[in-house]
């Protein structure tokens, strides 16, 4: 049996191949387009997402967190191991952490042996993906529970996360930036970077456009990574592939990589964001 199971969500962007490899349990969040309801990653791919979304004439939202699909999630990891490790992104972005713990306590009534860790991250998107895998990989060689979840809080203290919107306006429409400010970034073609700090968002750097914007995030890797460090890196995206593939290919140019990989940005995520974000999550551990 198992020793332990990571449970995180699709907010996690962590790729199929990827929870295929280490079992991870992933929370499809549910969004709504058009007055139906989707599945993330299950009733709808990025792909699909992203050409409905250019066509919507209303706002997508997400729906409002249940316990019902972690617990799920949970029983079905409870077939496999008797310990649990849930990541879930920060609780000022969504209730998912709240509707986890909730989750958690219901299983105690019928799974008594079953212990379930609830971890809220202090990043998101692919830098939750990142603290996920860590934390899969760990548990793959056999680390008790409070091993990994040492692991995690220790990767999550040090991923840093960079993205570069190419428009605020599906952050506008979403109501979480003013009109205003998306009516300035269409009139200037700004391409704001922004980065996540202990869960707190802010804009790093405004270049004009998505060219520049990688060449910034190359700059700000640069500043945020030690000389020998090998890292570990994802690239995520929101339908742009081919940036992310230049982007991709510039990095492992440019540094010493653990591991690399490009990632979907999707689309609960990318409800908000829109199309065309380009950006990167990564840490750094010492060479051996």
């Amino acid at each position: 049996m198992q020793k332990i199971a990571i449970v995180t969500d699709t907010t996690a962007c962590v790729p199929p191949e990827q929870v295929q490899t280490y079992g991870i349990e992933v929370v499809s969040v549910q969004l709504i387009i058009d007055n139906r309801s989707y599945r993330d990653g299950i009733d709808i791919t990025p792909s699909e997402f992203y050409a409905m979304l250019r066509k919507s004439r209303k706002t997508p939202t997400t729906s409002s967190s249940s316990p019902s699909p972690y617990l799920e999630a949970f029983r079905q990891a409870s077939r496999r191991t008797e310990n649990i490790l849930c990541l879930t992104e920060p609780s000022r972005f969504s209730a998912m952490f709240d509707s986890a713990r909730v989750a958690a306590e219901m299983m105690k009534n019928n799974y008594k042996d079953t212990v379930i860790d609830v971890m809220e991250c202090t990043t998101a998107a692919a830098g939750q993906g990142l603290v996920a895998l860590a934390a899969a990989r760990a548990a793959a060689t056999g680390r008790p529970l409070p091993e990994v979840k040492e692991i995690a809080i220790d990767i999550m203290s040090r991923v840093n996360l960079f993205a570069a919107l190419d428009t605020l306006q599906y952050l506008a429409r979403s109501g979480r930036v003013p009109q205003a400010a998306a009516l300035v970034n269409s009139i200037l073609n700004i391409k704001p970077i922004f980065t996540l700090d202990h869960a707190n968002a802010h804009t790093v750097a405004l270049p004009r456009t998505m060219k520049s914007a990688i060449a910034r995030m190359l700059k700000l890797m640069d500043a945020a990574s030690a000389k020998n460090e090998m890292l570990h890196v994802a690239v995520m995206h929101a339908d742009a592939p081919q940036l992310a593939a230049e982007f991709q290919d510039r990095i492992s140019a440019r540094f010493k990589c653990r591991e690399i990989f490009i990632t979907e940005f999707t689309p609960v995520m990318g409800v908000h964001t829109g199309p065309g974000l380009i950006g990167v999550a990564f840490y750094g551990e010492a060479a051996s």
